[in-house]
């Protein structure tokens, strides 16, 4: 099922998209409770499904983040597609290029929660701060049940389901700063939804992963080129760190992005990116100067 977190008459609510009528149908949540989003589904997981009521169409809501503010700092892993490992490693902006273009192990890092946005927001560009800002399309991966020292064979046992993130980052502060956190936490850097799907939804071992900036198709890979598959991130980042219900984890961008052209595609106000992963649908931004 897909659903959504959206705004209508001014209140949050959360419901179950449905597609070919291109509706919503809110779940029966008292308005307390669907401000957490998703997360109040994922709560109650395996009380079922709550009641919904009658169906909104979705060009009457405003859709927000699946999660719009996650309860702690979004996991993500870096270089994770061999050709974008090769890309970035030439790029200058890479603090791990020493260890090799690809890893031998996960490379993870965090964005803060409140870098994240829906797809209704805008992307803001603080030009005095970076004039690097790049895009990077992703399948993010939401858990919905704890675990430490998940096995890899356990690891969907822990999946609730899936979203979109587009793991926007400033690429001068990334190099500035020889780590990545305050190049890919600004303000408005984690795009994400326009909805969650629960894991049922798709072929997670094949699953396409496209990004265009103002229509042009910059990104074009599937989840089968990862270089380190799901079940292997779950492992890695379980290993004495309890992963808990409403997780998010970014699982790393194909080759395509801005850093990777000669001279480098940057990101300016004005730009449109569309990031579209099979199964789960299209994350839309507009980039705009920041007032």
């Amino acid at each position: 099922m897909k659903v959504a977190t959206f705004l209508i008459a001014g209140e949050r609510r959360v419901g179950l998209v449905d597609l070919s009528s291109q509706t919503v149908a809110p779940f029966d949540f008292p308005v307390e409770r669907a401000a957490a989003g998703v997360l109040a589904l994922i709560d109650s997981n395996g009380a079922g499904l709550p009641a919904t009521l009658s169906p909104v169409p979705l060009s009457q809501v405003t859709l927000e983040a699946p999660i719009p503010r996650p309860r702690r700092n979004i996991f993500c892993v870096g270089k994770n597609y061999h050709e974008h490992a090769h890309e970035f490693a030439k790029s200058g902006f890479d603090s791990s290029a020493q260890a090799g273009a690809v890893p031998k192990h996960p490379i993870i890092f965090s964005k803060v929660p409140e870098s994240v946005i829906g797809m209704s927001d805008a992307v803001l560009i603080d030009s005095g701060i970076s004039t690097a800002i790049d895009y990077e399309a992703e399948l993010a991966v939401i858990i919905g049940k704890a675990g430490r020292g998940i096995a890899k064979a356990d690891a969907f046992d822990h999946v609730w389901g899936y979203t979109i993130i587009n793991d926007v980052t400033a690429r001068d502060l990334q190099g500035k700063y020889s780590q990545w956190l305050i190049g890919k936490s600004q303000d408005t850097f984690c795009p994400m939804g326009p909805w969650a799907v629960t894991k049922d939804e798709i072929d997670i071992e094949t699953t396409g992963i496209r990004c265009f900036v103002n229509d042009d198709l910059r990104q074009n890979s599937t989840t089968n080129l990862l270089i380190f598959d799901i079940p292997t991130i779950i492992a890695t980042l379980s290993e004495g760190i309890t992963l808990q219900p409403g997780d998010i984890i970014a699982t790393g961008t194909p080759a395509g992005v801005g850093i990777g052209f000669t001279p480098p595609k940057y990101l300016k106000a004005g730009d449109v990116v569309r990031v579209e992963i099979d199964g789960i649908g299209t994350l839309q931004n507009r980039f705009e100067e920041r007032a």
